[in-house]
């Protein structure tokens, strides 16, 4: 059975991914960290079009979590290859560095860099003997341009562009690719409380974008006819920025 985990699948972004990998006829272990409700969901919506899976209940910046759940499951199905990685669990807590608590600063980098070793390097290790994988990961606009009060989330996804490209040199010879997808303003959870009318000024296209839109891009990483390229930051913006 080919397998797709997708990491923060239970809402927005993660979710449709989820969707569209489901439609690519993958089995989509979905991650979630704490909303059922949404998780379930967005099984509910997978399954409704054909698709399956099931629930993986952890925290990507956990160690001890990721080792005894995704762990665990890897070990329990050891007849099923998880081909396709995709590395979208993320959260941000903007406000100026001077006024930047600890706390602020760790959890963003713990949750999205060490989150994407904790798991990458655990899924990796199959992806190697298997000679094939497909690693996603869903980085963003402002880890390429940086922005003012996001000097955290900026930092942690930086941090996993780079990782991108050193890690697409490790492993290309077996035929793993490396990619990372890099979205501006998406409709989602993490964007409802900005000022779109005002923000599309900004924007070439003079939209916010879809999640679906993102999908899309990381459905096309995902295929096999997409051997030839890795190490790559495909931007999602509209135009604002490359």
């Amino acid at each position: 059975m080919k397998c797709a985990l997708v990491t923060g699948g239970s809402r927005g972004i993660g979710r449709a991914i989820c969707i569209k990998l489901a439609a690519m006829d993958y089995y989509v272990l979905v991650n979630y960290k704490a909303n059922e409700e949404e998780a379930e969901k967005t099984m509910s919506l997978l399954r409704g079009k054909g698709g399956n899976g099931e629930l993986l209940k952890f925290d990507v910046g956990n160690k001890a979590q990721v080792t005894q759940v995704l762990g665990g499951w890897i070990e329990k199905n050891a007849e099923s290859n998880i081909e396709v990685l995709v590395n979208n669990a993320g959260v941000k807590d903007d406000v100026l560095l001077m006024w930047m608590k600890d706390e602020q600063w760790d959890t963003v980098i713990n949750t999205s860099l060490n989150g994407f070793f904790y798991v990458t390097k655990l899924v990796l290790q199959n992806m190697l003997m298997q000679k094939y994988g497909r690693i996603i990961n869903i980085v963003s606009l402002s880890g390429l341009k940086g922005l003012p009060g996001q000097t955290n989330y900026s930092a942690a996804k930086g941090g996993v562009i780079a990782a991108t490209k050193a890690l697409a040199q490790e492993v290309g010879r077996r035929n793993i690719t490396v990619n990372a997808v890099a979205p501006g303003f998406i409709k989602t959870d993490m964007t409802e409380g900005l000022d779109e009318k005002q923000l599309r000024s900004l924007i070439p296209v003079s939209r916010f974008g879809e999640p679906e839109e993102v999908a899309h891009a990381v459905g096309f990483f995902a295929s096999a006819e997409s051997a030839y390229i890795t190490g790559e930051v495909l931007s999602i913006n509209g135009g604002m920025y490359s």
